[in-house]
C-alpha cells in the first residue's frame, strides 16, 4: 500500500490553535499572575513549557506505530486505575480546590485523569478491535465494558472529578458505537443510568445549586452564578471585532482565573465574534479531519482510536464552550489547546502524534476495501445472531 505523510490540516490547525492559546493565556492571565504571583509572565512561561514538552511527544508518537502503543493498554489502564485510587490517599493525592485530583510532584502537579483519558481510549479501542463480535450480546458483551467504564468513573466521583466522569462516560459510549453495539442495549440502560445520574445531582447541594444557578444565572449572580454572568458580560462586550488583544475587563480579577476554563470568554471580549467563530471553525476542521482519519484507517484498531481521540478533543471544546455561554451548566472543562494546563496540554498533544500516526496509514482509496471487509463480516455476524439469539 502507498504509504502518506500525515494529515497536514491536522497538524496545521493543532499548532495553530496551541499558538492562539499561549497568546491567549498571556492576555488573560496577566493580571491576576502580576496581582498574586507578583509575575506577569509567571502562566505564559508554564504554558510555553509544557506546550513545547507536549509538542515533542506528538513528535514522537507519531513516529511509534499506533499497533505498539495499543498493545501495550492493557498495561496503561492498569496504571491509570492505580493512579486514580492512590491520588484519594490522603498524604498522596493533593487537593486544590476541595478536589483531591493531583499529585503533587514539588515543581508541578500531576493530574491522573488525564493520562486515564487516553488509557481508556487505547483500551477500549484494542479490546474492540480484537472482540468487536461480543457486542451482539447484552450480558456477556457489553456488560463487561460497561464495568470497566464504571469502576473508573467511581474512582474519578471520589475525588470528585464529574467533568472527567462525563467526558471520559460519553467517549467510551462512542466508541462502543461505533465498534457495533447495539442502540437497543443502550436505550435499556438509559432509564437506571438518568436515575443514577440524577440521584449523584440531587446528593451535594453545590450540584443542584449550579443547576438552579444555569436555570437563572443572574438571580445567583453573587455565588453559583457569579462565573457564568461575568462569563456572559466579556462575551457581549466583545461585540464583532473584541476590544482588542490585552483590553479585557473582565479579565482584572471579574471572572476567576480566566486563563483556564473561561478563556473562550476572554477571547470573545478581546478578538470578537470574529475571533470567537475562527476559533471554533478550526474545531470543526480539526473534528472533520480526525473523522476522516477514521474512516480511512487500515483497520478496526486504528479506526477506534482516531474516533476516539476526536470524541475526546471535540467534546472537550464543545462542553467548555457551552459552559462559558451559559447553554449547559457550569462544570470544570477546559478548552483543549487554549485553557492553561500542563497535564491536559501534554496528554492532548501526545493523544493527537497517535492520531498522525494513523493518518499515515493507506491512501483513501483502501477504505472502499475495508468498508467492503467489515460489511461483510457484519452479515455474517447479523445472520450468526439471529440463531443464536441476543439476551
Amino acid at each position: 500500500m502507498r504509504k502518506r505523510e500525515y494529515d497536514f490540516w491536522i497538524l496545521f490547525t493543532v499548532l495553530v490553535m496551541l499558538a492562539m492559546g499561549t497568546v491567549m493565556v498571556f492576555s488573560a492571565s496577566s493580571y491576576s499572575a502580576q496581582h498574586y504571583q507578583n509575575n506577569k509572565y509567571h502562566f505564559l512561561i508554564r504554558q510555553l513549557l509544557w506546550g513545547t514538552i507536549g509538542v515533542i511527544s506528538m513528535l514522537i508518537f507519531s513516529k511509534i506505530d499506533y499497533h505498539r502503543i495499543a498493545a501495550c493498554s492493557p498495561v496503561l489502564m492498569l496504571i491509570s486505575t492505580v493512579m486514580l485510587a492512590l491520588v484519594l490517599i490522603p498524604g498522596i493525592g493533593t487537593v486544590i480546590n476541595d478536589s483531591r485530583r493531583w499529585f503533587d510532584l514539588k515543581i508541578t502537579t500531576f493530574q491522573p485523569s488525564e493520562f486515564t483519558k487516553i488509557a481508556m481510549i487505547l483500551f477500549l479501542s484494542f479490546s474492540l478491535s480484537k472482540n468487536s463480535h461480543r457486542l451482539n450480546y447484552f450480558f456477556r458483551g457489553l456488560i463487561p465494558y460497561l464495568l470497566v467504564i464504571g469502576a473508573t468513573d467511581a474512582l474519578l466521583y471520589f475525588e470528585p472529578h464529574m467533568s472527567a466522569i462525563i467526558l471520559i462516560t460519553l467517549v467510551s459510549v462512542i466508541i462502543l458505537f461505533c465498534a457495533g453495539a447495539k442502540i437497543r442495549h443502550f436505550l435499556v440502560l438509559a432509564v437506571p443510568v438518568s436515575a443514577v445520574g440524577w440521584k449523584l445531582i440531587m446528593s451535594q447541594p453545590y450540584r443542584v445549586n449550579r443547576i438552579m444557578a444555569f436555570l437563572d444565572p443572574f438571580k445567583y449572580s453573587q455565588d453559583e452564578g457569579f462565573q457564568v454572568v461575568n462569563s456572559l458580560y466579556a462575551i457581549a462586550s466583545g461585540s464583532v471585532f473584541g476590544r482588542g488583544l490585552g483590553r479585557s475587563l473582565q479579565k482584572n480579577l471579574y471572572l476567576p482565573e480566566p486563563h483556564n476554563d473561561f478563556i473562550f470568554s476572554i477571547l470573545a471580549e478581546e478578538l470578537g465574534f470574529v475571533g470567537a467563530v475562527t476559533v471554533i471553525l478550526l474545531f470543526m476542521l480539526f473534528i472533520w479531519r480526525g473523522v476522516k482519519v477514521a474512516m480511512n484507517a487500515p483497520d478496526m484498531l486504528g479506526s477506534l482510536i482516531a474516533m476516539g481521540i476526536t470524541s475526546l478533543i471535540a467534546l472537550e471544546a464543545i462542553i467548555n464552550i457551552a459552559v462559558v455561554t451559559s447553554t449547559i451548566p457550569t462544570t470544570g472543562m477546559p478548552l483543549p489547546f487554549f485553557s492553561a494546563g500542563g497535564t491536559s496540554t501534554v496528554f492532548l498533544l501526545t493523544s493527537v502524534g497517535i492520531l498522525l500516526n494513523i493518518s499515515k496509514g493507506t491512501s483513501p482509496a483502501s477504505f472502499s476495501v475495508i468498508r467492503n471487509d467489515r460489511n461483510n463480516y457484519g452479515n455474517k455476524r447479523s445472520v450468526s445472531s439471529q440463531k443464536v439469539g441476543e439476551l
